[in-house]
């Protein structure tokens, strides 16, 4: 059967790490846990139980339905819904689940303030600032419109403000500074008009590491929990999270034969190979796929390919302990390994390297 295995000693000591980090700036820093992505790919009620019974109170989602689903299996603990929404049917939806939702527009705010006047209810919401990253959010620059905004609304609880980075992960920060310093602007303009709102956050998990003094009080952190950073990886955490399979067969092949599809391997001798049940629609070596379409970008890629192209390309399983190489081009939900002379049998563990995110959610996440 095959498992995502969730390691979570090293989901503990990351977890430490990331407490470290943020109380050595501001001991009062609260840790909202971002669990997006079917908790980045470990799972999300799963993964929240595991973050709550380890002392994070404060989560945040991205969809209306991973917030119900907490609430549905039972997570009490505070969630964001970072995702500002004007649709009527989903705003009621939270709102009678406790949770805090986003408002980044006017017309979200209309939307949010009559649905509590009609549920006769006080609604806590995090204001979302949109400081140049062009997706949700009031832009920064629109004061009045937000103090008009805000001065509408009969029953609402602005409880936090945040905002988001766009390239916290590289350069020398320049940018995020800028985004850091319109952000500000706006929190003051915010309290100059008697807005007080206790929670302000602005770090992602890159920015968090970068930039200690843009913490604020509160920071958000998400992919650097699974120790899988976008930035060099100076402070220790480690990579959560493996998939398991097991060897179905093994059989010997004579010299001269053809593996997997296109015929894109052939034995140059006898050759052991191990089957195994687990392939790239399981989340095996799938990658991300190109994104950013600048011309500097373009041509990173073209580099990068002319130098991958000198390069011996190998992929690589572990079985018992030790690495063995793939043989033939993956298949959807089968690999062939190269066992030759080794003492592989059928049923021995398998283990693959994989990003949690991209494992099918319907393999059995299993904490260990």
């Amino acid at each position: 059967m095959k498992e995502l295995v969730v390691e979570t000693q090293k989901l503990r000591d990351n977890l430490k790490i990331v407490r470290e980090i943020a109380e050595k700036n501001n001991p009062e820093t609260k840790i909202i846990a971002v669990i997006k992505g079917n908790g980045y790919g470990l799972g999300l009620v799963e993964y929240a139980q595991f973050l709550a019974d380890n002392g994070v109170d404060f989560f945040a989602v991205a969809t209306v339905e991973e917030a119900i689903k907490l609430r549905e299996n039972g997570i009490k603990q505070d969630i964001l819904m970072m995702s500002s929404t004007a649709v009527k049917e989903d705003v009621q939806t939270l709102i009678e689940n406790n949770i805090i939702l986003t408002i980044g527009s006017k017309e979200s705010g209309e939307t949010v303030d009559e649905v509590a006047q009609e549920l006769n209810q006080k609604v806590r919401v995090h204001l979302k600032i949109d400081t140049g990253f062009g997706r949700y959010g009031f832009i920064y620059n629109k004061s009045q419109e937000i103090i008009n905004a805000i001065n509408s609304w009969q029953n609402i609880q602005i409880e936090g403000v945040f905002s988001h980075f766009s390239i916290a992960f590289f350069g020398d920060g320049k940018e995020s500074r800028q985004q850091y310093d319109r952000f500000l602007e706006c929190v003051q303009t915010l309290k100059d008009n008697n807005i007080e709102p206790s929670m302000l956050h602005i770090c992602n998990s890159s920015a968090f590491l970068r930039f200690p003094e843009m913490h604020l009080n509160a920071v958000r952190v998400g992919s650097v929990l699974l120790g899988r950073l976008s930035i060099p990886n100076k402070w220790g955490f480690k990579k959560v999270g493996y998939l398991k399979s097991n060897v179905a067969d093994i059989k010997t092949l004579p010299a001269g034969y053809n593996i997997g599809y296109s015929n894109s391997f052939t034995t140059k001798k006898e050759t052991k190979i191990a089957i195994v049940p687990c392939g790239y629609a399981d989340g095996f070596n799938v990658k991300v796929d190109r994104d950013m379409f600048r011309p500097i970008d373009k041509l990173r890629y073209i580099i990068r390919d002319i130098k991958d192209s000198f390069k011996k390309q190998q992929i690589n399983v572990t079985i018992n302990g030790e690495k063995f190489k793939v043989l033939g081009r993956l298949g959807m939900f089968h690999v062939s390994v190269d066992v030759t002379e080794k003492s592989v049998k059928v049923n021995d563990e398998v283990r693959f390297e994989v990003s949690p995110m991209l494992v099918d959610s319907n393999i059995t996440r299993t904490y260990l």
